[in-house]
């Protein structure tokens, strides 16, 4: 380990120091002599690096290699999400009625319906139970039934390996609650759990039901009698990038799909984002959208389809402000608050991160000068050497 540490510390040494402009070799073999590290292979390697300002490549190193870009595959699902639903959208979540009021008891089932929302909580279901009561509702003669129909039934997308079913997304659909999570327990069932759920809050504020929960779907003539929203889109977008979190891209994904295709579906939603990355003039040659959280090993992108995705939204003043505030910063929050935490790319490089077996990747911006994608495969991929390679990068961009 001391040996290992030695090297990387020489080889930051070598970076050229912010400010250093006499007899500095140029930019690009700086860049070029940041990413090489040992353990990662230059012909498995990507990067790219445009001027924000007039889009001029300042980099570029296998940039058209088609490569696994772990979790950097959620900036395409961000941009798609807020150039498509915009900042401001909100998922809904509704309690409908199958029967017939009849003064203070409904003589029917009660349904909640899902439409996608990832962060739905008991909370909020304690808000519909109480919706509920105070429309003058204290028993419901038949049942609770868990409408996920707004999404296809699958818990998982393409090219997962099977160890990433619940260890890094819990089951997707189109009704969860709490992420399907039940203290330490995570259901196979989430719908069904969120009936459940709802059953319970249902009788905490007053309102007896004499059946049990089910799945089901809502009839047509449903009457509407409890709905809430979740928080703006920006806000989530936010989270899934400051966290990386797999789950929340996987249902916006689907929820992409559900909105502008009438198809809650994995594949619905990787057409829209791969259609809204070309209608933006992003080049597609080798790129191939899978799944939203780049957890897929079918997935492919390239550092300049990267590069360019970054330089259209910083353009972009209906998704630049969103993007910005959901990226990480070095040395500051999220996913690179332990990177970059002295020198030029403090503060400066903000940046998506992504980490698999195969797969280690940084995409992002410096200031307001650069646009920039990294990424690294191998297998196994030694990821605290790409990260080496990645943060040596950012730095010598910062210090330029």
């Amino acid at each position: 380990m001391r040996t290992l540490l030695a090297v990387a510390v020489a080889a930051l040494a070598a970076a050229p120091a912010a400010g250093a402009r006499t007899h500095a070799p140029p930019l690009d073999q700086r860049l070029a002599r940041a990413l090489a590290v040992p353990h990662i292979a230059q012909s498995r390697s990507g990067a790219a690096v445009l001027d924000l300002t007039t889009g001029r490549a300042v980099f570029g190193q296998n940039g058209s290699l088609p490569l696994a870009p772990a979790s950097n595959e959620k900036l395409a699902v961000a941009y798609a999400a807020i150039s498509a639903l915009g900042p401001g959208f909100r998922f809904e979540t509704d309690v409908l009625g199958m029967g017939v009021p009849d003064v203070d008891v409904f003589r029917g089932n009660i349904v909640l319906k899902g439409y996608g929302d990832p962060t739905l909580s008991d909370t909020q279901l304690r808000r519909l139970a109480a919706q509920v009561r105070a429309s003058g509702i204290d028993h419901v003669t038949g049942r609770v039934v868990a409408d996920e129909t707004w999404f296809d039934a699958r818990r998982t997308a393409p090219g997962w390996r099977a160890s990433f079913y619940i260890d890094e997304s819990p089951p997707l659909s189109a009704l969860v609650v709490d992420r399907d999570r039940f203290g330490r327990v995570v259901s196979t069932s989430p719908a069904l759990a969120a009936a459940q759920r709802f059953r319970a809050a249902l009788r905490a504020a007053g309102v007896s039901v004499a059946g049990t929960a089910s799945n089901g779907v809502a009839d047509e003539t449903a009457l509407p009698l409890a709905s809430v929203d979740s928080a703006p889109l920006a806000s989530i977008v936010a989270f899934m990038n400051h966290e990386s979190d797999n789950f929340t891209a996987e249902m916006l994904l689907k929820e992409l799909g559900a909105v502008l295709t009438n198809e809650g579906t994995t594949a619905a939603g990787a057409g829209v984002v791969a259609g809204r990355l070309s209608a933006a003039g992003v080049p597609m040659e080798g790129v191939r959208v899978v799944d939203g959280s780049g957890l897929s090993l079918l997935d492919r992108m390239t550092a300049n389809a990267l590069a360019a995705l970054l330089r259209v939204s910083w353009q972009d003043p209906g998704v630049r402000p969103t993007l910005l505030r959901s990226l990480p910063v070095a040395g500051v929050s999220g996913t690179l608050h332990d990177r970059m935490r002295k020198g030029p790319a403090r503060g400066a490089v903000l940046a998506k991160t992504g980490t698999t077996r195969e797969a280690s990747a940084l995409s992002g911006f410096v200031r307001d000068r650069y646009a920039f994608s990294i990424l690294q495969n191998g297998y196994p991929l030694p990821f605290w050497w790409a990260r080496v390679a990645q943060d040596r990068f950012a730095t010598v961009l910062a210090s330029s």
